[in-house]
């Protein structure tokens, strides 16, 4: 494809290009869709371990005195919950309850944490936590300084430990390690729902890393994988999207993340808007559909009852390399239940879809 000078790159750009990588613009960079093809590149990951670079993946500081408090006090999760060297999903919500981000949130001490939000959201998170942060307290964006790369599958642990770099802690903890001279954070979560690590890398070690990586995995197989795999690997867990399955105007509550929400905290970016849609119950909710036949939902298509009404639409639709059928996310309206039967208007045609709660299919043990 044609390159497009205003599309960031990842400092991995030229080893994509060598390895015969197909592009797409992802959140505002040129990142890797494909190298051997989705169905492959997903397989890789579900049977043995390949390796994602999602350098576009934001990253921002928040540090001085209380600038965990702080972070507490704006974005959803309660950060109380977790110890230093642990990591927390959590939210970052408007005034209305809807999803300005999410993202990870890396707790380093009570004066320091480290974030990690969509690449295409990142500057307005950084601007909203600038905007109300306190006196001492540092938001400082720094997306363009790290590569992140995530090792996925059951044997991310043998590929991670052979270039020597810390294994088997915790699910959603962390540890700085060094290699080559260069701190590396090494922390045990994804987004594919195996066993895996994402590693936090300083530009200048990216391209040592990601080569270590891919000679350490030879015996298992390794292979590059690109955001297109990263994405049915995703749905398949019924993992949310931004963008797609939550956005400013889906909240939480809508989408089923109200486990990221520290409804016990005092207070939090949306927390009025939250609690109370929380206490009516929510109009829409997102449900998972699995096809009953041959249909392949997309998003935005429209999801009715068996009489013609229209009940919402698909916000995340794919082809399931693993159950070898269509399934989706889709925001319903909250009549709907689990074990229920719609039909998705795919190209004209009433396609039969079952109603479940995800994830599709049965992962790794984490």
């Amino acid at each position: 494809m044609t390159e497009s000078p205003e599309l960031k790159k990842s400092p991995l750009h030229e080893r994509h290009v060598a390895l015969g990588a197909k592009f797409a613009e992802f959140g505002g960079w040129e990142m890797p869709l494909e190298y051997s093809g989705v169905v492959a590149e997903h397989t890789a990951v579900r049977t043995s371990v390949g390796v994602f670079d999602v350098s576009h993946l934001g990253k921002a500081t928040v540090t001085g005195p209380g600038a965990a408090a702080y972070v507490n006090a704006c974005l959803t999760n309660d950060l109380g919950k977790i110890a230093p060297g642990q990591a927390q999903y959590t939210l970052c919500c408007n005034a209305r309850g809807g999803v300005v981000d999410d993202l990870i949130a890396y707790l380093h001490g009570d004066d320091e944490v480290f974030l990690i939000p969509n690449a295409a959201n990142t500057a307005e998170v950084v601007r909203l936590l600038q905007a109300d942060a306190p006196a001492g307290v540092e938001v400082t964006n720094v997306h363009d300084d790290y590569a992140i790369l995530a090792v996925q599958g059951a044997n991310s642990d043998e590929v991670v430990a052979a270039i020597g770099l810390p294994t088997g802690h915790d699910y959603m903890a962390f540890a700085t390690a060094d290699f080559g001279g260069t701190p590396v954070v090494v922390c045990r979560t994804g987004y594919t729902g195996e066993r895996g690590y994402e590693l936090v890398v300083p530009n200048a070690a990216a391209v040592a890393v990601f080569d270590a990586l891919l000679e350490a995995g030879k015996p298992y197989n390794i292979v590059p994988a690109g955001l297109g795999a990263r994405d049915t690997l995703r749905t398949e867990m019924g993992y949310p999207l931004h963008g797609q399955d939550i956005t400013p105007d889906i909240t939480p509550v809508q989408a089923r993340s109200g486990w990221a929400v520290g409804w016990k905290k005092e207070h939090f970016w949306g927390d009025e808007a939250l609690r109370a849609e929380k206490e009516r119950g929510p109009a829409r909710i997102l449900r998972g559909l699995r096809a009953a036949g041959r249909g392949i939902p997309r998003p935005h298509m429209t999801v009715l009852d068996q009489a013609g009404t229209e009940l919402g639409e698909v916000t995340s639709g794919t082809f399931s390399p693993t159950l070898k059928k269509g399934i989706a996310l889709a925001l319903l309206d909250a009549t709907v239940k689990e074990g229920d039967q719609v039909t998705v208007d795919i190209r004209g045609r009433q396609e039969l879809f079952d109603v479940v709660k995800p994830p599709f299919v049965t992962v790794h043990v984490r």
